[in-house]
């Protein structure tokens, strides 16, 4: 890794390196999308629908505006795209590799909280009418006036599965990700006034909001499900971002903190490094052989400074060379 210029972090060059420190993150993925799998498999609570509560749930039975397997694309595949076109320009590994296992964990944490609330919940879509009596014959029970539903099994199950909505989880959870990431990337908050970038970044939580409103148009959610869930995904989006990045307002927010913090080790910069040092009176002041002594100590220490100085100047040197190739 000798012959790697300083600020160049590929995928030849320090993948493995990245991997094996992020194993554990990594298999605990892999565990989340397990338990969000058995909460789609196991049976949700199913509430009590009552006669005189078919008035609301009656709404027609029909398709989705934005198909299930569109919303892994739209909030995941898509962003991972963004991220690496800019790992093929900044050839930074580190961002790449935090920017993906940012947004996989905003997105599966956002899934295993918003279904283990649908199952604990069991509140019925506002179709379900339809879900339990297909053919429009309705039959409720004498006593309870409980409903005795005689639709397709997997049907009514999804039934019992409006609050929160799946859809805006997903996509706040990966697009909301998505915002701040860009946001630190354009310098959003630069205090130089260009307001045109601000429409850059709202332009993934306006998709989002459209494919959470399409629930409410589809008639598959109320709308406090797609409340709910926009706000569990930014919430959760949030978090998982300021995990691996610093705020995009910070003067270090372009990049994530471990790339950060190798630029300073590898340039030789340490915070507290000569903070303190003795002055030319001070030594002009000392007596004897410790004047001396305390003299021939400051040279070695102001020649060390001048060399760290230097290999500063050589990292920041390779870095933008590293760019520009």
């Amino acid at each position: 890794m000798a012959d790697i210029p300083l600020g160049c972090y590929t995928i030849k060059s320090h993948g493995a390196q990245i991997a094996r420190l992020h194993m554990y993150d990594w298999i605990i993925l892999v565990l989340l999308a397990v338990i969000d799998g058995l909460l789609n498999i196991i049976e949700p609570f199913h509430r009590f629908v009552g006669k005189d509560m078919m008035t609301d749930l009656r709404y027609p039975l029909q398709g989705n505006t934005v198909p299930f397997w569109a919303v892994p694309v739209i909030g995941i595949v898509l962003p991972c795209a963004i991220f690496g076109g800019i790992y093929f320009k900044k050839k930074n590994f580190y961002d790449l590799h935090h920017g993906i296992l940012g947004i996989l964990y905003s997105v599966l944490i956002t899934a295993v909280i918003t279904d283990a609330i649908k199952d604990g919940v069991g509140r019925p879509r506002p179709d379900f009418f339809w879900r339990c009596f297909p053919d429009g014959k309705d039959l409720y029970d004498n006593v309870t006036t409980g409903v005795l539903c005689h639709g397709e099994k997997s049907v009514i199950k999804e039934g019992h599965k409006s609050f929160p909505s799946g859809h805006a989880s997903w996509s706040f959870a990966g697009l909301g990700f998505l915002t701040w990431y860009l946001t630190g990337k354009i310098t959003v908050f630069d205090r130089k006034g260009h307001i045109a970038k601000l429409c850059i970044i709202v332009l993934p939580l306006l998709t989002a909001a459209l494919v959470a409103v399409s629930r409410v148009d589809d008639y598959w959610h109320h709308w406090q499900d797609v409340f709910a869930g926009a706000i569990i995904g930014l919430t959760v989006a949030s978090f998982c971002y300021l995990q691996f990045f610093p705020y995009p307002f910070d003067a270090d927010g372009l990049w994530p903190y471990a790339y950060n913090t190798l630029q300073l080790a590898e340039a030789g910069i340490a915070a507290n490094s000569f903070s303190v040092r003795p002055t030319e009176e001070m030594v002009e002041e000392g007596q004897g052989e410790g004047g001396i002594a305390l003299r021939d100590a400051v040279r070695p220490m102001e020649e060390t400074v001048e060399e760290g100085q230097g290999q500063g100047r050589i990292a920041l040197r390779d870095a933008l060379r590293c760019e520009e190739d």
